[in-house]
């Protein structure tokens, strides 16, 4: 069915509960790389319960099939992710007991045969005091659902990365087994697991989920700019801009700007880039 527009903005959902440990926390790190080397003891706090750390952009995953994106009738084998930002109000907690608020935010029509556009918003906030922990806002691309008849401008401008030349750029190698690890931390869509579906989505092989290596461009900002401190990372937002097969190598291209971090990624194998318009604020 197509989407009802303005009907879907009205569309949201309040009060879900979510809750995880420290072993959901050091899964997800592992399901973006970190613990590869078991003698880097940079990266070992997030990976063993001693005195853990919880990496940031595990708030993608913490609260994950929140909100009302069921419920817009898009076609989800025609679905990609376009963006995703997260705003830390307190730094994230290795186990927690969560509530989670999401709606609908926009959505933008690209026309018949070039898609749609779908933000979501979800706040996460502790269960027992209220407190807001995060907002996480995310674009949807439903290839297979222009032609709706919403507005086709509008949407959150994206972030303009200096064109100067990186002031750092790291490598960060994914595994074969990389998606297969990332998705028991709750995204088991099988476009990333499943090489019938993801032959049938488009894709020759299944590909890494963009959350994935969304928590990757942040590993890289985490050890570059903020000394593995969780705490100092305020924000990251990135797009979408093509997908990575796993076992291939990410390069992360950063420049840095006062607080603000801003990077793309690319397979180094490909020459592709796979994020734009990165941005991290740093505090």
């Amino acid at each position: 069915m197509p989407i009802a527009y303005p009907a879907i903005l009205d569309l949201k959902t309040e009060g879900q509960s979510f809750a995880w440990r420290d072993r959901e926390t050091m899964l997800y790190a592992l399901g973006i790389g970190m613990g590869s080397d078991p003698l880097n003891m940079d990266e070992l706090p997030f990976v063993y319960e001693n005195n853990l750390k919880a990496v940031p952009t595990l708030a993608t995953v913490v609260a994950w099939g929140a909100g009302p994106m069921g419920k817009t009738g898009i076609n989800y084998l025609m679905v990609v992710h376009g963006e995703q930002s997260v705003t830390f109000h307190k730094p994230m907690p290795t186990e927690a007991e969560i509530i989670a608020d999401s709606r609908i935010a926009g959505a933008y029509d690209k026309g018949p045969g070039k898609g749609a556009v779908i933000y979501t918003e979800t706040v996460i906030k502790d269960a027992k005091s209220g407190e807001p922990i995060a907002t996480l806002l995310g674009s949807t691309f439903a290839r297979g659902d222009g032609g709706f008849g919403g507005p086709s401008d509008g949407a959150p401008a994206p972030h303009e990365v200096p064109t100067r030349a990186p002031d750092q750029s790291i490598d960060i190698p994914t595994r074969p087994d990389q998606a297969l690890i990332y998705r028991l931390s709750g995204d088991r869509n099988p476009l990333h697991s499943d090489p019938a579906i993801a032959t049938a989505a488009g894709f020759p092989r299944p590909i890494l989920h963009g959350l994935c290596t969304y928590g990757i461009t942040c590993r890289a900002v985490l050890q570059t700019y903020a000394d593995y401190d969780p705490a100092k990372i305020k924000s990251h937002a990135v797009r979408f801009s093509s997908p990575v097969y796993p076992g291939e190598t990410i390069t992360v291209d950063m420049w840095k700007d006062g607080d603000t971090v801003s990077f793309e990624a690319r397979v180094k194998e490909r020459g592709v880039t796979v994020i734009k318009n990165g941005k991290t604020v740093l505090g």
